[in-house]
Order: structure tokens, then sequence, then C-alpha cells
């Protein structure tokens, strides 16, 4: 049996040194903290017992992966997923469309880099950080995982380099998505550690860096292939499209049940695919455990713990959050490898654990887009009338934009979107077991590893919506 990670442990060593390295250069920077969105108003107290609450979360769960696998009727299963309806499309409109999309997302690119470094520093009144975080960072992926995607239509780095000499290298096939996976687990930990969400033009520098990079990793190789593997938002954005009801199939707009597509065998074809998917899991749990008090608590006490009296508290901070963030990625990781082995061996099929742990991956992005609901809706309603009134005047946006306060309910459409999500990922992993067994008893059975891990994310997500919550220790 091939090994289930092919990344050299030497490699991946180098790569974290050189990420502490960085840190380290830039402590100094990093200290200003991040203030946007880390920073968490104290929630309410829970009306019930805590315990109570996260083992009726759990238990709904339990309860109903058990009700579908009551569902044993093949036909009715394929009916379901396979159903579909066709909206009327005009192919002449989808092209000025799309060329008025790449337009506007040059534009975009270009203002948000301009504005960053030369327009107000107010984070609430800077296109550069309202455009980033409440739009593409909040807004861009809840449109795309309820509508579909449009982020090819849109990305600037996409447009820049169609239009220039490319593709001079083959893309290493060896690499599949593994620089995708390392570049939204560097974005997620720079958004946390760099006051990019705070400072505008820390931001712009930020933006310019990754442009060189990407549009630099596209000439290389091709948009096609750089896009496709290497690129963490267009990889992101093509994941979360699969949850939309409306798909484009040849040409056409496909309206389809929610999460219908999870079970398509083409989505995961590497083990990149699947460490991408749990990494968007993962980064959402963390970002919200930070941001409560227990979650301050532990970054407090783990740098207490590293006190040597040579190195300042900074740059103990600095490595706290940077462990605890690959340590809990790996844990994660981990938890789910172990399901797709455990499911073969109760199911005592020929087919291998690696190929069960692709075929159910997908349905966890259900669980992913439940998750980044639930911790970017409050966000993008909040900043929703400054980030269009920096639209509408970019370039002298009002002094004192108005900034809305979502109402007390949002708390609980937090725990719903949760829950809904887990839901949708239970039905597509039952769905996909009947196409991936031919038996009704294994089919049954192989979910049961895959059940346990969505209970283990769901009491974790729904304890840490429970919490109070806290600004980061150290970062602001």
């Amino acid at each position: 049996m091939k090994p289930v990670l092919s990344v050299p442990r030497w490699r991946v060593g180098v790569q974290f040194l050189a990420w502490v390295a960085l840190l380290l250069f830039f402590v100094d920077t990093v200290a200003a903290g991040n203030g946007l969105t880390l920073s968490k108003q104290s929630r309410d107290t829970l009306a019930v017992p805590q315990w109570l609450y996260l083992a009726t979360g759990g238990a709904t769960i339990g309860a109903s992966a058990l009700l579908a696998s009551f569902v044993t009727d093949r036909a009715f299963i394929q009916d379901l997923h396979s159903w579909s309806q066709t909206l009327p499309t005009v192919e002449r409109g989808w092209d000025s469309l799309a060329w008025i999309g790449r337009s506007l997302g040059v534009a975009a690119l270009v203002l948000s880099i301009f504005l960053g470094f030369t327009g107000p520093q107010l984070p609430t009144a800077s296109l550069t950080i309202l455009l980033t975080f409440a739009g593409v960072r909040a807004g861009l992926p809840i449109a795309t995982y309820f509508v579909g995607n449009v982020w090819p239509a849109l990305n600037p780095w996409q447009t820049i380099a169609s239009i220039l000499p490319s593709g001079f290298r083959e893309y290493p096939h060896a690499l599949q998505r593994w620089p995708a996976v390392g570049g939204l687990l560097v974005l997620v930990l720079v958004e946390v550690i760099f006051p990019v969400s705070a400072v505008p033009s820390i931001l712009a520098m930020a933006i310019l860096i990754y442009s060189t990079i990407t549009i630099a990793g596209a000439l290389l190789f091709g948009p096609e292939s750089w896009f496709d593997n290497a690129d963490p938002l267009s990889v992101l954005f093509r994941l979360y499209g699969a949850v939309a009801p409306i798909q484009r199939e040849n040409g056409t707009l496909q309206v389809k049940l929610p999460g219908s597509d999870l079970r398509n065998a083409d989505l995961v074809t590497d083990v990149s695919d699947v460490a991408f998917i749990i990494a968007l899991i993962w980064e959402l749990t963390y970002s919200g455990f930070i941001t409560t008090s227990a979650g301050a608590t532990t970054i407090e006490t783990l740098v207490g713990i590293t006190s040597l009296g040579i190195v300042n508290v900074e740059t103990r901070a600095i490595l706290v959050y940077t462990l605890l963030f690959v340590c809990g990625y790996a844990v994660f990781l981990g938890a789910y490898w172990y399901a797709g082995r455990l499911s073969r061996r109760r199911s005592g099929t020929y087919i291998t654990a690696r190929t069960i742990a692709f075929q159910f991956s997908p349905p966890l992005l259900a669980i992913a887009a439940g998750y980044h609901f639930a911790h970017y809706a409050g966000l993008f309603v909040s900043l929703s009338p400054a980030l269009m009134m920096a639209l509408t005047s970019p370039l002298s946006p009002p002094a004192n934009p108005l900034i809305l306060s979502p109402p007390s309910w949002f708390e609980g459409l937090g725990i719903a979107s949760v829950l809904i999500g887990h839901l949708f990922a239970i039905w597509a992993a039952h769905a996909v077991a009947y196409d991936l067994f031919s038996s009704r008893l294994v089919a049954v059975r192989s979910q049961y590893p895959f059940i346990a891990v969505m209970i283990g994310y769901t009491v974790i997500s729904l304890w840490i919506i429970s919490l109070p919550g806290a600004i980061p220790p150290y970062l602001s």
C-alpha cells in the first residue's frame, strides 16, 4: 500500500523553519496584531447547560446518520442526486458578462493596491481592507456555495496572465495541489499574525507579494495548470462551488439539490485535495477558537510555559500561534485518514483506504461551508454598508462609514448553519457509500467512522460557538 502522504518530511521541516525565520524577521510588525476579522464581541450565556447543548448537537448528527441509513433504495438515492433543471442561457451574454467581470476584477486589484498605500488608513474606510475581507473573504465564498462559482470570471491574476506569453515549463505532476494547500495555510497564518485587516498599507504589500508570486507562477507553468493546481483562492472557490445548487455544465446552467455534486468521484483525485478540504475546516475552527476566552487562556498559558528569559514575548507568541495551528491541522487530517482506514477494516472491502478517503472527503465541503457562514456572515452584514460606500466613492470614502451590528439571533443562525452543513454532509456521504459499495450492509457500515469524525467536528465547533468571545492575546 502506498504511503498516505507523499511529501518528504525534510521538505516540511525546511518550510516550517523558513516560516518561523520570516516571522522572527518581521516580529515588530507582527506584534501590531490583527484587529478586524479576529476581534469578537462577547457572546450571550447559554440558557441550557453546556454539556446538554453539546450532547444535543452531537446526537442530532448521530440521529440524522441513523435515519439516513434507513434509506437503502439505490434508485431513489440516484434519482434524488441526479435531479436537475436547465435554466435558459445565452452564450453571447455569458461572453460579455465574463469580460465585464474580468475587467472589474483587474480594476479592483489595481485600486486595492494603490489605495492601500495612498488611501485612508482607517480599516473601516479603506477599500483595500473592505474589499478583501468583507468581499473576497466573507461575501464571495457565501455567494459561491449558495449560488455558484463566479471566481473564474473575476480572477484578476488569471486575466492578466492570459494576455501574456506563458507556459515556459510543464507543471510538475507530482506536486498536484500541494502548493495550494501550503498557500492556504500560509494565507491563514498571515491573516492571524500580521495586521493585514487593520493596516491597509500592510495588506496592500501582502496583495502585491501574492500577485507577484501568482502571476509569475501562471506565466511559468501556464494559467490553466497554475490556477487548477497551485493557486489557493482558485482551488478554494472551485471546491466551495461544488456545494452550490447552481452548476454550469456544457455551457448551460443546471439547478440541482444543494450538495448533489459532492458525490462526484472526480472532485477529489489526490491526497492534496483531501488535505485542502481538511484545511478549510481546520482554519475556520482555529480562527474561531483563538477568538474565545478559552483560546486566549490557552495562548497565554503556552506563552508563559515557553518563557526562557531570552526570547521576547512577541516571538514566543508567534511560535505558539504557529505551532497550535500546525499541530491542530495535523490532528484533524490524521483523524480523517484514520477514519478511512477504519472504514475499510470494518467493511472488509477490497477497496483501498486511500480510495475510500478520497470518495468520502467531498461531503466535508458542506461542513466547511456551514463553518464559514457561521464565522463570516456577521462580518459581511456589519461591513456591507461601509463596503458599498467605499465602492461608490473609492478615492474619497466617508470618514465615518456606517457599521451595522448584527441582531442577537445571528448567533442562532450560526449554530443552525453548522448543523445544516453537517446534515448535508451526512446525506452526501450516504450517497457516496451507495456509489462505492455494492452491498447495502457494507455501504451503511462504511459510514460509521466518518460519522464519528463528523460528530467530533460538530461538538468542537458548537463548543467554540458557545464560549465567550475574546480578542486574541499579543495580537492587538
